[in-house]
C-alpha cells in the first residue's frame, strides 16, 4: 500500500476493530493499495471503510467487508481459488498473496479488461481472469479448494457447489432481496454441506449470462 505509515497503521486498524484480525489478511490488505483498483473521483475515498462505486453500474466492497469474506474461507498457501465477480479485481489480488493459484470470472469484459491491466502492474502472475458466467463457474478448471462469490444469489447456485472439492470451503451472500442477504459459509463434506451464517451483508445481485458491456 503506498502512503504514509500512519495512513497503513490507520487503515489496519480500522480493519481490526470491525473484526479482521488473522494476521495472513491483515498483511494481505496491506500490501495491495486498494486506490489502485478505484478509478476517477472516488480515488481519493480509497481507504475509507464504504463501498465505491466502479464502471457498469458495480461496486468494489468496503475493506472491512473484503477482509471478514476473505478471513471466513481460510485460504491456505496451497489452494486453488475461484472467485466469482472479479469487479475492480480488488479482493482477487489479496487472495492472489494468500492462495497458490486464483481463478476470477465476471460477466463484464470491461471489468475483467482493466482489472488484467492492474494484474499485470502489479505482478499478480497468478491470477486468471476470465469473462464468463460467474454463475456456472469454471467447470474446466475444477474442483476448487475455495469459492469466493461477490454477488448475492437466492441459494448457493448448484453449479458452484459441485465444482467445491470435499473438505473445501464456499463464502457468498445469499437473499432473495438487496436488503435482506447473509453471508455464509459452506462446507462440503464427504455427506453433504454444512451451512453457517456469519453476518448481514448487501451485495449485487448474482445475475446469469454475460453483460453487453
Amino acid at each position: 500500500m503506498t502512503g504514509d505509515p500512519e495512513e497503513r497503521m490507520r487503515f489496519v486498524f480500522a480493519l481490526r476493530s470491525r473484526g479482521v484480525t488473522d494476521s495472513r489478511v491483515l498483511s494481505a490488505m496491506e500490501q495491495i493499495d486498494r486506490s489502485l483498483f478505484v478509478r476517477g473521483h472516488f480515488a481519493d475515498r480509497a481507504q475509507d471503510d464504504m463501498p465505491l462505486p466502479i464502471a457498469c453500474g458495480q461496486t468494489i466492497s468496503q475493506p472491512s467487508v473484503v477482509g471478514l469474506m476473505t478471513q471466513a474461507l481460510e485460504v491456505q498457501p496451497r489452494d486453488k481459488v475461484l472467485e466469482v465477480g472479479t469487479g475492480s479485481g480488488y479482493q482477487a489480488a489479496i487472495l492472489s498473496l494468500l492462495a497458490r493459484r486464483v481463478y476470477t470470472v465476471d460477466r463484464h469484459r470491461r471489468l475483467v479488461s482493466e482489472a488484467r491491466e492492474v494484474f499485470a502492474a502489479l505482478d499478480l502472475s497468478n491470477i486468471t481472469a476470465f469473462a464468463a458466467d460467474g454463475s456456472r463457474g469454471l467447470p474446466e478448471q475444477a474442483p476448487f479448494d475455495r469459492i469466493l462469490v461477490t454477488a448475492a444469489a437466492e441459494d448457493p447456485p448448484g453449479p458452484l457447489l459441485a465444482q467445491l472439492r470435499i473438505g473445501g470451503i464456499m463464502v457468498l451472500p445469499v437473499g432473495q432481496s438487496d436488503t435482506v442477504q447473509s453471508l455464509i459459509r459452506v462446507t462440503r463434506t464427504e455427506t453433504g454441506f454444512d451451512y453457517e451464517e456469519l453476518r448481514p451483508v448487501r451485495f449485487v445481485p448474482l445475475v446469469e449470462g454475460m453483460a453487453q458491456d
